[in-house]
């Protein structure tokens, strides 16, 4: 495999590792918990999940993929809800899904242009390391909601020996 296909791979991985924990999340918070804002500076995770689809449309679909850049990303943050979880469950599938088409169609040129997002100049190496950080350390605020809502271990890691060296 040649480090282009080996990159494409791993972030299609980890975003899909990522998806499938949100929706895990929503499905143990529902509809009412998955809305609940801590304090005035803490996101809900139905925000968090808004967010995360809006950064991926436009990093990844708008900005590697060509497609317009619709995003409001203040409104990623504002809305009250309730969006229901399988509304929020169903747009992050369909940014996946899309997102998933376009990353497996970058070349190395294309990972190796600069490009313009954000206002940023960004490589498409960049964009797509920006991309999977970004959803896991988002991923990781919902993993944390959900303990501190429900009390209980996600168990994300249970079938793994986490202690095993090597």
């Amino acid at each position: 495999m040649s480090i282009t296909e080996l990159l494409r791979s791993e972030a299609i991985r980890r975003l899909e590792e990522g998806r499938t924990r949100i929706h895990r999340c929503l499905d143990l918070l529902g509809g009412n918990m998955a809305w609940h804002r801590y304090n005035t500076n803490t996101p809900a995770v139905g925000n968090l999940v808004l967010h995360l689809c809006g950064n991926v449309e436009q990093w990844i679909n708008a900005t590697l993929g060509g497609f317009p850049d619709q995003r409001d990303r203040d409104a990623e943050f504002e809305t009250r809800g309730p969006v229901p979880i399988s509304e929020l469950k169903s747009r992050l599938d369909d940014t996946l899904r899309h997102a998933t088409t376009t990353i497996e169609g970058l070349s190395e040129a294309d990972l190796a242009h600069t490009w313009a997002v954000q206002g940023y100049r960004e490589t498409g190496v960049a964009i797509l390391v920006h991309v999977v950080e970004h959803f896991s350390y988002h991923t990781g605020q919902i993993t944390l909601h959900t303990k501190l809502a429900l009390d209980m271990d996600t168990g994300w890691y249970a079938d793994h020996d986490l202690g095993a060296k090597g």
